[in-house]
């Protein structure tokens, strides 16, 4: 249907080190990883201003800072299951939580707080990633052990003034999310669909039409998402890699991982913002590579 995409290799940029690795059985690895003992697994990438990329290690909730250099350092260990990580415009790091919900945390201190725990007095399902508006609302995925079985996943905007809105109930696994350029559409990963949806937003702020944009085979199904300056999105495919698609949704470039498949997020970063790092959740090993197009600052919003 296409050409072929260009394939980009990939290179380590920087691995977990040993000190920090706990192998170690955990309720979270029973339910999401068939019962193993997992030393890591990370999640999550985000940078800040001054170019450290944060990560999370969900089973044992934990928040790391890597310098440029890839020099890493724990940042915080609390009781809950951090699985996405944004920065605000202000420095202070929200985390999509499984566990406890919507929280954030202070990098000086390392001290985790809560925002939103309930809705409506109930608990949420187990929030996936999180993704922020130039207003400072906050889209986040309410994914938790959804699939074709129990299609109920949801998708939440938690506005600046404090209103939180259900935007979407029906997804089987929603995961990672993404704004368009404009604002006007959000992109989706639906893991268990093995696909991304389009969910089209009206001026008063609710859905219209939502479709499946673009439709994957094998895998584990699309996890993290990211957007680039020309509107191209670059998703990241756990037991494949990561791909590049334009803004029409044609794919353009195929990455490979050089150290294992299970390919969970990206975040752009360095100097032009044109590399993109990926975390490999399994092997606890952040890779990078080089893609043409430079990405949406991702605290540059307000």
């Amino acid at each position: 249907m296409y050409e072929p995409p260009q394939r980009v290799t990939t290179e380590i940029f920087s691995r977990l080190p040993e000190r920090f690795r706990r192998r170690a059985r955990s309720p979270w690895a029973d339910a999401n990883m068939g019962g193993q003992a997992v030393d890591c697994f990370l999640e999550g990438p985000g940078f800040d201003r001054a170019g450290n990329l944060y990560v999370v290690d969900i089973p044992f909730g934990r928040i790391f800072r890597i310098s440029p250099g890839g020099e890493w350092t724990q940042v915080s260990e609390y009781d809950g299951w951090p699985n996405g990580l944004k920065i605000h415009r202000d420095g202070q790091i929200f985390l999509a939580d499984y566990r406890r919900g919507l929280m954030q945390l202070d990098p000086a201190s390392g001290k985790v707080s809560p925002l939103v725990e309930t809705r409506s007095s109930e608990g949420f399902k187990g929030l996936n990633d999180l993704f922020f508006a130039r207003n400072g609302d906050v889209y986040f995925t309410d994914q938790g052990q959804t699939g074709w079985q129990d299609p109920t996943g949801r998708v939440y905007r938690w506005r600046s003034d404090g209103q939180l809105d259900v935007l979407f109930d029906k997804a089987p696994s929603p995961n990672g999310l993404v704004l368009n350029l404009a604002e006007t559409q959000l992109y989706l990963a639906v893991t268990r669909a093995n696909a991304v949806w389009r969910l089209p937003l009206l001026s008063d702020g609710t859905l219209s039409k939502v479709g499946t944009w673009l439709q994957f085979s094998g895998g584990l199904g699309p996890d993290g998402l990211a957007l680039d300056m020309e509107d191209g999105l670059v998703v990241a495919h756990p037991g494949i890699g990561a791909w590049r698609f334009d803004r029409c949704g044609q794919p353009t470039h195929r990455i490979d991982s050089c150290a294992g498949l299970f390919c969970t997020n990206l975040a752009f970063g360095g100097p032009q913002n044109t590399s993109i790092f990926i975390t490999e959740s399994e092997g606890g090993v952040i890779l990078r590579a080089e893609l043409p197009v430079a990405g949406r600052p991702m605290f540059s919003h307000g």
